[in-house]
């Protein structure tokens, strides 16, 4: 178990790749339920928030399981699908307690004057880090280059918002 921590964050710190994971649909599925886990557990932490936040959490995993099967697919890589797939579940659990304690802050501070720059900017920053690993990761499963590899995933997180936000329309 620390080993995988210690690889998934490896993978966060751009310094391993999905080359490096086993591929192994079990290990696939124990990083998915740790990811969905890490993410319940921190935002059990966390005062409540409006929305039906565990149903966006249920479809952004079974959208990025599907999107990462689709894409390798298409791509006649087929056989990288378990790995590339559980290095980016893998280092989603690493960083998913700061990614969704930042996601709660720009929520309770977006309407005040003082912390709403801060916390914001805190806010890409990190988004920029996981643009930056998860192009790390598509980089290597595909090839690509790196700002091919960043637009793909900038594509894959825009459809992911459009998608939640067809299902989940924001109240007006």
């Amino acid at each position: 178990m620390t080993e995988l921590i210690r690889l998934y964050t490896q993978i966060a710190l751009l310094r391993r790749g999905p080359q490096d994971v086993p591929a192994s649909a079990l290990l696939l599925t124990l990083t998915v339920i740790g990811y969905f886990l890490v993410n319940c557990a921190v935002s059990a932490l966390l005062p409540p928030v409006d929305g039906p936040w565990v149903a966006h959490l249920l479809l952004d995993v079974a959208f990025t399981l599907i999107w990462y099967f689709l894409l390798l697919k298409l791509l006649g890589r087929t056989e990288r699908i378990l790995q590339t797939t559980t290095a980016v579940f893998g280092f989603q659990t690493v960083i998913a307690p700061v990614l969704v304690l930042c996601g709660w802050l720009i929520r309770r501070f977006q309407h005040d004057s003082l912390w709403s720059l801060p916390v914001s900017l805190m806010g890409l920053t990190l988004f920029i880090w996981y643009v930056a690993a998860n192009g790390h990761v598509v980089k290597a499963a595909l090839e690509w280059s790196t700002l091919a590899s960043i637009l793909m995933v900038i594509a894959q997180e825009a459809a992911g918002e459009a998608l939640v936000l067809a299902i989940f329309p924001a109240p007006r």
